[in-house]
């Protein structure tokens, strides 16, 4: 039986804001994935979360002009440090537990599929189209299942 709280669908940009830096709030306290925003990237999350915002407006609502080339950065992170299956499993669980914590509802349930297509399309194009997903975790494989991990209250 599925228990039902009064938790709000992601209704526009404020909620986008809003989930949006708990997310890398979390993503950058990882010690799994924090490493490649904090010191390989050198992200600042204050310039980058307005064009990140214009990104999930766009692909959620179809509302924000984003005209930047989402998978060069990801390319750039790649040619120093290799993404791996299990980077890209983190990113989408915590990325599905932000998500599960604020918002519930058609545009949230399609945030997180949106999520995982991205995760998988940046890594194919990344690793090779013949990369695995399901090897072990040492092996480079091997995202991890949401239900192993709760998300600690960001922000």
């Amino acid at each position: 039986m599925r228990v039902t709280r009064d938790v709000p669908d992601i209704r526009g940009r404020a909620d986008l804001d809003v989930l949006l830096r708990r997310f890398y709030t979390a993503a950058f306290a990882d010690p799994l994935i924090g490493p490649f925003f904090t010191e390989i990237a050198g992200m600042d999350l204050e310039v980058h979360l307005p064009r990140i915002g214009d990104f999930w407006e766009r692909a959620l609502f179809r509302t924000a002009a984003y005209r930047h080339d989402a998978f060069a950065p990801h390319a750039a992170v790649h040619s120093v440090q290799p993404l791996t299956a299990a980077h890209f499993g983190r990113w989408t669980q915590l990325w599905h537990a932000t998500i599960d914590g604020l918002h519930e509802g058609p545009l949230a349930d399609r945030a997180k599929a949106q999520g995982e297509r991205i995760a998988l399309a940046l890594l194919r194009r990344l690793a090779g189209r013949d990369v695995s997903t399901d090897a072990p975790r040492g092996e480079g494989g091997g995202f991890v299942p949401l239900a192993a991990f709760t998300l600690r209250a960001a922000g």
